[in-house]
């Protein structure tokens, strides 16, 4: 009787930790997903390039900040959607490789990140106005630079909104530096005893919008990513259908270091020149 009623407490402890570790992953996911630094709306840039600050609509009436660099002559221009961390703040210093390669770069922040506000309605789907967020910076693009000379180039979490722009739109190219297939699916590997299908708030399925993709499709992986596992880098290669495609691999670079890396620096014109 003893042991029975000892197996129903250690049943009733697990039964209440999974129920804790489901709540956790169902309230908590925004905040293991995006990690936005907020600036103040008059916070001063400073920059090598030209710029300047952009404020655009979100189609919900949110305004949306980024910035835009310029070059004289540009080869064209680069829409770049960046990683989950951070501001244009330091965006900004990033894209400067590409600025100092002859090309104007527009890079903006999402909505809760730098200057970008956020929608008060808290039930509004998120995941969705991200996306009619890129679609405001694309036509933004497309309104000072001929399409042809766009090149939409994503980063880590960015890939899924630069694919899903690709997809809808006809850029010159498409560059994805260390994608994911889904958020399901790297939620899924981290969290294997959970029902994630259920707790999802973000689905992200970049897989599905690279599937739509008919320009050119470059994608960049380090072996050595310890945050998006390159298998599931090539996994998403496995789904591009367009007919011009090339994975990239840098041998031991991680999630944040592949510009360091020969492999990188010597196919990356190669990359942007597709067509």
């Amino acid at each position: 009787m003893r042991t029975l009623k000892r197996g129903a407490i250690l049943l009733f402890i697990l039964a209440n930790l999974y129920a804790i570790l489901c709540g956790g992953l169902y309230f908590f996911q925004e905040r293991m997903l995006f990690h936005p630094e907020q600036l103040p709306k008059d916070f001063v840039f400073e920059f090598d390039t030209p710029f300047e600050e952009v404020y655009r609509e979100g189609k919900d009436g949110v305004q949306l900040h980024g910035l835009h660099f310029t070059v004289s002559n540009p080869k064209g221009v680069l829409l770049y959607f960046h990683g989950n961390a951070g501001s244009v703040r330091r965006w900004g210093d990033i894209t400067q490789f590409f600025t100092q390669k002859g090309y104007a770069v527009i890079v903006m922040d999402y909505r809760n990140y730098g200057k970008s506000d956020v929608h008060p309605d808290q039930e509004l789907n998120r995941e969705q106005a991200l996306y009619d967020d890129s679609e405001v910076w694309y036509a933004f693009a497309k309104a000072n630079y001929p399409e042809s000379q766009i090149h939409v180039y994503g980063r880590s979490l960015g890939t899924t909104f630069a694919s899903y722009v690709a997809s809808k739109n006809n850029p010159k190219n498409l560059t994805l530096e260390t994608p994911f297939y889904s958020i399901e699916d790297e939620a899924k590997s981290r969290f294997k005893w959970l029902p994630v299908s259920r707790l999802l708030k973000y689905r992200m399925p970049t897989y599905q919008y690279v599937d739509d993709v008919s320009c050119p499709v470059t994608v960049f992986h380090g072996t050595e990513d310890d945050v998006v596992a390159y298998e599931n880098g090539q996994k998403l290669f496995g789904k591009i259908t367009t007919s011009s495609k090339e994975f990239i691999t840098i041998s031991k670079g991680g999630h944040n270091n592949l510009v360091t890396f020969k492999e990188y620096t010597d196919t990356i014109d190669r990359a942007l020149n597709k067509e």
